[in-house]
């Protein structure tokens, strides 16, 4: 068992603020659905009818979690503990900051600086396999969507040079 005083937050914390998030999202699913027609029209239902019916269900059974959530007693259980928020911190920032560079840089060059730091900070691996590897994904990605299947992605500066911007 762990010492006490490491959790950061517990489950009963996290399934009353889940259950207020999905209400709300619910409400805003009711809201628009009414918006569009949530009844019985000569023709059969309207185009909100059933994500009406949708958005009360999200709402009546968040409500009877959140319910369920004030009713525990005891002691809290720990949703997530200061180690295991470190652990997902360790990937969560890096991503967001690769999510920021596409917009920047584009998705491959973008791709190949993730790979590549994410290969030297977690996994400690050398400069050299670290470049190969993300140089290999990058350029794999590239002929895959663009060449191959013409679909094209967020380009950045790099493309732009090449011809493909």
């Amino acid at each position: 068992m762990e010492p006490e005083g490491k959790s950061l937050v517990s489950t009963r914390v996290m399934e009353i603020v889940v259950g207020v998030l999905v209400i709300g999202f619910g409400a805003l699913v009711i809201y628009d659905s009414n918006r569009l027609g949530s009844g019985w029209g000569a023709d059969g239902p309207e185009s909100g009818y059933f994500p009406f019916y949708i958005g009360l269900i999200l709402c009546l059974s968040s409500a009877a979690a959140i319910v369920q959530a004030f009713r525990k007693r005891g002691t809290p259980d720990p949703f997530v503990e200061r180690d295991q928020a470190v652990l997902v911190l360790k990937v969560l920032i890096p991503s967001l900051v690769f999510v920021v560079a596409v917009k920047f840089l584009g998705m491959y060059l973008a791709s190949a600086i993730f790979i590549a730091a994410f290969m030297a900070w977690q996994g400690k691996f050398g400069i050299f396999k670290c470049v190969s590897v993300a140089a290999m994904v990058a350029v794999s990605l590239f002929l895959m969507f663009e060449i191959w299947f013409k679909v094209p992605l967020p380009k950045g500066p790099l493309e732009s040079m090449i011809g493909f911007g």
